[in-house]
């Protein structure tokens, strides 16, 4: 029997993986979960009033690209967060952005670029539905190293200009996962330059665009706007999962130019999973309050302030700008998270599954190897107690 080749050399997924490297050893202590990115803040207190009040609504087909008063809900928050007006048609709501990130790439990237194999860039490391998505559409995907020596952010400028001119995709995430770095306004219109100078569409991540440290990180539909970029460069993801914390709800959005919108609608038509009316009700409310958002929002400047502080003197450490992540420099990721787990039962992500050996392309190996990501998604105690319990046995 027959299989498509195109996904054969793809890793088992993170956790999976993860389960094999650390699921046949007992912990060393009670364990303490810091390697999903799921967030366990309260939830906002409206979600189940509004879900018991609209139960109704599972009973009928949901609208395809988002019901009026959730798309005019988002461009309202768009509108404050960003200082952008952003037509309803020009957005759409996806079931979990995900889904989101891949079939734009279907619905968006070209068969050829100037008559050769398309290229699509990411970061490395990457949130692997980007490379599953290159993948998909018969692409090239390039690895391009977001290390400490470009302050975690690809340098997409600096590949060569045969490769830029097959590009017709390029990702990008701010705040970063999983180092949380954030691109500077001046490091997105760059990028808009590049992509109208090679032709080619940026694709951003902004799902973390809400937890940030001392400055709200700039949108790339801002910097769009500002410089006046043609707006079918930019396609920009925004998500529920964590700015309100609910990742169960599978609830975000694309907005998009609108010839762009116009190929993301039709695929969404054909082959994709609205999101159900009751759900859609809830997201239009947490589009429209900021109080609970701001509330999370000081619990993890709070957890970065401890990490701050149990990580002082340890070499290599960096505070993140945004995000929910520390990437925390080790000899080896695998080695590493099995020690901890090993000896103090705190269960982190080794680097390396985040990331590929990109040597051929790039020159550089693996840039997650010698990494670990720890997620501060728990209480305050529970992740004091967890970093405090990494920093001993790993930095001790």
């Amino acid at each position: 029997m027959a299989f498509p080749e195109r996904f054969s050399n793809l890793p088992d997924y993170a956790f999976p993986r993860l389960r094999k490297l650390l699921d046949a050893h007992p912990p060393g202590g009670a364990p303490i979960a810091m390697t999903i990115g799921e967030p366990r803040h309260a939830m906002p207190d409206f979600v189940g009033p509004i879900l018991a009040a609209n139960l109704s609504g599972f009973a009928v087909y949901p609208p395809n690209d988002g019901t009026p008063e959730l798309l005019a809900a988002i461009a309202g928050w768009i509108a404050r967060r960003y200082g952008v007006a952003v037509a309803e048609d020009r957005l759409m709501v996806l079931n979990g952005t995900r889904e989101g990130l891949f079939n734009a790439c279907i619905a968006l990237c070209p068969e050829q670029k100037n008559g050769q194999k398309p290229v699509v860039l990411m970061p490395n490391p990457f949130y692997q539905v980007y490379a599953v998505a290159a993948l998909t559409v018969g692409a090239d995907p390039v690895y391009v190293p977001a290390t400490a020596a470009n302050g975690f952010l690809p340098d997409y400028g600096s590949l060569p200009r045969d490769v830029l001119d097959r590009v017709a995709v390029a990702y990008i995430c701010s705040p970063a996962n999983p180092q949380g770095a954030v691109a500077s306004k001046e490091y997105l219109a760059d990028l808009l330059v590049l992509a109208e100078k090679h032709d080619f569409k940026v694709l951003a991540d902004e799902c973390y665009s809400e937890i940030w440290r001392e400055t709200p990180p700039s949108g790339l539909l801002q910097v769009a706007a500002q410089q006046g970029a043609d707006p079918e460069r930019a396609v920009v993801f925004h998500s529920l999962s964590k700015r309100s914390n609910l990742p169960g709800l599978r609830s975000g959005f694309v907005a998009a130019g609108p010839q762009s919108m116009l190929r993301i609608r039709q695929l969404r038509a054909f082959a994709g999973a609205p999101l159900p009316l009751p759900l859609q009700r809830v997201a239009e409310a947490c589009w429209q309050d900021e109080a609970h958002v701001t509330a999370s929002r000081a619990q993890y400047q709070q957890k970065f302030r401890d990490a701050d502080q149990i990580f002082a003197g340890v070499q290599g450490y960096q505070a993140p700008e945004g995000g929910f992540f520390l990437w925390l420099p080790v000899e080896d990721g695998e080695a590493a998270a099995l020690k901890l787990w090993r000896e103090t039962g705190v269960r982190v992500l080794p680097g390396g599954y985040l990331s590929r050996d990109a040597g051929g392309q790039t020159g550089v190996a693996n840039p997650g190897k010698g990494y670990i990501r720890v997620a501060l998604v728990a209480a305050q105690e529970e992740t004091q107690r967890g970093l405090t319990l990494l920093r001993d046995c790993i930095y001790g």
